[in-house]
């Protein structure tokens, strides 16, 4: 059992507005983008999704750390977040996978959290004023010295966190263990030929890696690192190229942006999900914005027409449109809240991307078979090389 002592805590956002908590942490300063999830279930996977670098975590539920956190569901070797905001912190945790509580995780990672603030008022007011910087600290009684930090805190326009979630190096991915129950039958794999996948690492998430594994034993896996030359991911002979979800402002990413711009006109697939969606949008020639408060949930419906996909977001900035690119660029699904681009679709390339992630799990599952229509380009490309377009 943890030491159950607590300190006082405040949460202080940009515009001066003041929260108070508690925090099993004594913590001094920790400053990051404050955004909210609207996910019911999932926070083990939210922690350890390195698209949240740099990002202070507001969970709208109301309970978090029921079920504690298991050795299986992280997405990543470790955890990014800078912080996280909620109502109730389970104390007594229960599940049968559970290899240690939430609390303990928090503390074993030094992880700044605040809790016992009215999570769902704080949402209201990120969504009427925007996502903004805010610290966390148990110097409660020192209060200009906090804003005085938060100041110095940057704003994630403009940033470049890649680098900081990105591999070091190529690693080949042999098999990562599924979620899946140990009284779940194994489902069945398609017999594809043996095929060479390179996922470019901007922050990629273990369930992107599972998500292909399960699809083929004949699929081998090699994740680079985002500042990977196109030379250097050519020379590994890929017969797809996967571009991985990840934090920050992807105009700020100009060597991943150059480096997508030479693979897609080599004619192999390419297949990009959130952070990877906008690399290659703008590869393409389009431009990104950020939202208001960005899209981070479980139930965001995207589609085109009387279509609808249920999908997983979690993303602060997205693709703006353009006309004069149409010839070119296929918008092929909104998102039916705010009529952002869901997804795209290259007329002469064998490239897509979505903004939204369909290897969520635990997520909605509405997505997931992009994965198999990936691998199905990847191997009709490959044995009909006859319909590439030659007059690019």
């Amino acid at each position: 059992m943890f030491d159950t002592k607590t300190y006082k805590t405040i949460l202080i956002l940009e515009d001066k507005t003041v929260y108070y908590g508690w925090s099993f942490n004594n913590q001094n300063y920790t400053t990051g983008e404050v955004v909210f999830n609207t996910g019911m279930t999932g926070y083990q996977e939210i922690i350890t999704d390195p698209s949240y670098a740099g990002q202070i975590i507001t969970f709208t539920y109301p309970e978090i750390g029921n079920t504690g956190i298991n050795i299986e569901d992280s997405e990543s070797r470790q955890p990014f977040i800078k912080g996280i905001i909620t109502k109730n912190l389970c104390l007594h945790s229960s599940n049968w996978r559970e290899s240690q509580s939430l609390i303990a995780y928090l503390r074993q990672h030094n992880i700044a959290h605040i809790y016992g603030i009215d999570t769902r008022a704080l949402t209201k007011h990120l969504r009427k004023t925007g996502t903004m910087n805010g610290c966390i600290s148990t110097e409660i009684d020192n209060q200009a010295e906090v804003f005085k930090k938060l100041q110095t805190c940057h704003k994630m326009e403009g940033l470049d966190i890649v680098k900081q979630v990105s591999a070091d190096n190529p690693v080949t991915f042999n098999k990562i263990t599924a979620y899946k129950p140990k009284y779940t039958p194994q489902i069945s794999q398609n017999k594809y030929a043996p095929l060479n996948i390179v996922i470019v690492d901007f922050g990629t998430k273990y369930n992107i890696v599972r998500s292909i594994q399960e699809l083929s034993v004949n699929i081998k896996i090699n994740v680079v690192p985002a500042d990977t030359t196109s030379q250097a991911i050519l020379d590994l002979k890929p017969d797809g190229i996967l571009l991985s979800n990840g934090p920050g402002d992807p105009s700020a990413v100009n060597y991943g942006i150059e480096m997508v711009k030479n693979l897609i006109t080599k004619q192999i697939p390419v297949f990009g999900i959130c952070m990877g969606h906008q690399i290659l949008s703008l590869a393409m020639g389009l431009e990104t914005f950020k939202l208001k408060f960005g899209h981070r949930g479980l139930n965001h419906p995207v589609g085109m027409n009387q279509s609808i996909t249920i999908s997983s977001q979690n993303h602060g900035f997205a693709v703006m449109p353009n006309d004069t690119l149409n010839d070119h660029i296929l918008i092929h699904e909104t998102n039916h809240n705010d009529q952002t681009v869901a997804s795209i679709v290259h007329r002469k390339y064998p490239c897509f991307a979505v903004q939204y992630h369909p290897e969520a799990s635990p997520g909605p599952h509405d997505s997931i078979n992009l994965f198999s229509h990936f691998i199905k380009i990847i191997t009709i490309h490959k044995k009909y090389p006859q319909i590439q377009d030659k007059s690019t």
